[in-house]
């Protein structure tokens, strides 16, 4: 998990394995905040790409890595004090010759988008 307790999984949707939904709860005390910004906290957008992947980690049940990410767009900041609980919708699509699964993802909570993203994992 991402920096101890910096999230929590509240729903988990995957029962179609190409649309995957989630919400995630963040932990407004988490001491991630106090170096980002002291007074002004803003999720990290590394912490937000750390999020797609352990989603991913848990629906295939393994470890992955990031092989690129090819279209990341910052759309409004993740304030956790405001914005404490997430909705991650990932598309996915599975290359099973190379072992490669593409995400496309989008990061939001209600109408307001924070996050788009678009990558391929692999098992490591």
């Amino acid at each position: 998990m991402l920096l101890k307790n910096f999230y929590t999984i509240v729903e988990l949707d995957c029962s179609d394995k190409e649309k995957i939904k989630a919400i995630i709860d963040l932990n407004k005390e988490h001491e991630v905040y106090e170096g980002h910004f002291p007074g002004n906290p803003v999720v990290p957008g590394v912490c937000l790409t750390q999020l797609i992947k352990e989603v991913m980690e848990n629906v295939e049940d393994k470890e992955l890595s990031l092989v690129y990410a090819n279209n990341i767009k910052f759309m409004a900041v993740v304030n956790p004090e405001i914005d404490d609980r997430l909705q991650i919708d990932l598309k996915v699509k599975y290359d099973t010759e190379e072992n490669i699964i593409k995400v496309d993802s989008v990061t939001h909570f209600n109408e307001k988008v924070f996050y788009k993203f678009k990558g391929n994992f692999k098992a490591k």
